[in-house]
């Protein structure tokens, strides 16, 4: 259902998930960081004056993990209300929308070891007890947590299950009496357990029934475990926790026995399309470090901005942080209007379905995310050289935080699985029509390719619209074919579902770049012509991707003669005259390097 933004003067539309890969949307119908209100322009803003002055002047101070500034700096955000912005007000929180929510993290994000401490507070720590905590535990917690007063973690993984959830080991069993509950295991790898004041300990109660529960650190039975020593974020806490005859009170249990997956992987959607976000405001603070030093630093008697090959490092980077960036803000905006939707006494329950409707686009934004901030963040070294590889420079610790981010909410190759599984599911049980589209698609193979029939349109963007329809054809020619070879079996076919998910991701991308550059051209912005630029470089990339994701996709379900019918059809689908991408990375890279910094 659509919902209309005052400020904006367009209407959001709350599509279903993963409806990018078969319709057509308007520019009116998606969010686009432009359509931000004043109210939230004004937080955002807060967000980056707060990161700039107080978290990166702190930064050499949390890399060293000196006692107490990390979490004091979590306290100094609580007093502007960003660990707030996500509890209900009746608790003490401010009730905020997830567009909101998402821009803290994005402009948060600039020191990577407080991004992480603050989202796991505010995201994995706090959102289970908003969502699935009873009257008296939202009560008990959720005042402490807004003010950060007590920050809270989440224990999920542990050393035999990271990606294997379900597997762990840790057991619960009532006590004798039923008043308390005994927890014995090890978790691994959670975030501020240095610090933190109450976890969310998920445990099999009776060895069977996945269940989570509250533990305060004081906690008798509960240890803290050595910080880990880690390759980035070093200055976030990071310990095991020991749970040896832990009891907690009955009344500790959160949500329903045997309900914890409910818990666990809802809660890593908001952490998805958070660390989605985040990503991109990481990436926005190393594309104004490349630019400053390449404007800066003279070899040959000029500045190396002026050399082609680093003008395609920025401009490259600029091209990803833009895709990412329209991602993210168009999947956050669907979400704000399906929540809108709901009456004032909707259960969370029912906030969480909105949310899971966008299970695909929150894996596609934290794979693509993470995966972007990493490119960029490599750029930034290379561009640097030398002085990239020191500590006295902030790009080496740009490289090295990029990292993790392949790894949390559940690594990349994980989500690639969620975001090609996830599609497949919906359409084997009619909630999305792919196999009618794949169906069609077949039926029309002998049709003329899609470039000959655009060749003649001369509109703004034309070219990169054939491109998003050939894309599609490529995706779901690549879909069909592997869900004929493999039947039920696709989902252990790891390699083929990879693929098709980098093509489902790069559908979503362009789209959602398109259409964003669709909304600045109609408003006359002064960025819409270098977003033109960016979008026609990208649909570029973008049909490499899909094209060669779908040859390796059919080559494994086909052979012989229908190999060599599918690989004709695909050739037919990437026709395409290329655009002179080294010009147009040359200009975006000078637009962006006058202006000292990414521009949207």
């Amino acid at each position: 259902m659509p919902v209309s933004s005052p400020e904006s003067h367009s209407t959001v539309l709350a599509a279903p998930g993963g409806s990018f890969l078969l319709e057509d949307r308007q520019p009116e119908e998606v969010f686009t960081p432009e359509d931000l209100s004043e109210e939230q322009q004004q937080i955002a803003d807060t967000a980056d004056r707060f990161a700039r002055e107080q978290l990166l002047p702190a930064a050499d101070r949390v890399e060293a993990k000196e006692p107490g500034v990390l979490r004091s700096l979590l306290v100094e955000a609580a007093e502007l209300g960003f660990t707030a912005v996500d509890i209900p007000e009746q608790y003490g929180g401010l009730g905020l929308d997830k567009v909101t929510s998402a821009l803290v993290a994005d402009h948060l994000s600039s020191l990577a070891s407080f991004s992480t401490s603050f989202g796991a507070h505010t995201g994995i720590g706090t959102l289970p007890i908003v969502w699935y905590g009873t009257e008296e535990q939202k009560q008990r917690y959720l005042p402490k947590l807004a003010t950060a007063e007590w920050v809270a973690a989440y224990a999920l993984s542990e050393s035999t299950s990271g990606s294997d959830a379900m597997n762990i080991r840790t057991r619960a069993t009532l006590s004798a009496d039923g008043s308390e509950y005994i927890l014995n295991g090890e978790k691994m790898w959670i975030t501020n357990a240095g610090f933190a004041d109450l976890f969310t300990v998920f445990a099999k109660l009776d060895g069977e029934h996945f269940s989570a529960f509250l533990v305060e650190r004081t906690t008798a039975g509960l240890t803290i475990g050595k910080e880990e020593h880690k390759l980035g974020i070093r200055g976030s806490s990071t310990c095991p926790l020991i749970l040896a005859d832990c009891r907690i009170p009955k009344e500790n249990l959160l949500g329903e026995i045997g309900k914890g997956h409910h818990i666990a992987f809802n809660i890593l959607n908001v952490g998805r399309f958070k660390l989605g976000a985040a990503c991109v405001g990481g990436a926005r603070l190393a594309i104004e470090e490349s630019i400053r030093y390449a404007r800066e630093r003279v070899a040959f008697g000029k500045p190396i901005a002026g050399f082609g090959l680093i003008q395609r490092k920025i401009a490259r980077s600029v091209v990803h942080l833009f895709a990412a960036e329209s991602m993210a803000y168009r999947t956050i905006g669907m979400m704000d209007a399906a929540l809108a939707t709901l009456p004032k006494d909707a259960s969370p329950r029912e906030m969480q379905k909105r949310i899971e409707e966008y299970a695909v686009e929150c894996s596609i934004l934290k794979v693509f995310g993470s995966e972007m901030l990493s490119l960029t963040a490599d750029e930034l070294v290379q561009i640097m050289g030398g002085y990239g590889y020191v500590e006295d420079y902030p790009a080496e610790r740009f490289y090295r935080d990029a990292r993790i981010n392949r790894i949390f909410e559940g690594t990349n190759e994980i989500n690639r699985m969620i975001i090609t599984g996830w599609l497949m599911k919906r359409a084997m049980s009619g909630q999305l029509p792919l196999l009618a589209a794949i169906r069609k698609l077949m039926d029309e193979l002998m049709q003329p390719p899609s470039f000959d029939a655009a060749a003649a349109d001369q509109t703004p963007l034309a070219h990169e619209r054939a491109t998003l329809a050939s894309l599609r054809k490529m995706t779901l020619l690549a879909a069909g074919t592997a869900s004929e070879r493999f039947l039920t079996a696709l989902a252990d076919q790891q390699e083929v579902m990879a693929d098709l998910a980098d093509c489902i991701s790069a559908i979503f991308a362009l789209e959602s770049a398109l259409l964003r550059t669709q909304k600045l051209l109609a408003s006359g912005a002064a960025t819409a012509e270098l977003a033109g630029k960016i979008c026609a470089v990208y649909a570029e990339e973008a049909l490499a991707t899909v094209e060669s994701s779908a040859r390796r996709v059919l080559a494994a379900a086909n052979e012989g003669d229908a190999l060599t019918l599918r690989m004709t059809v695909l050739r037919r689908f990437a026709k395409s005259t290329p655009i002179d991408s080294i010009r147009l990375s040359r200009e975006i890279a000078q637009n962006c390097t006058d202006a000292g910094k990414y521009r949207f």
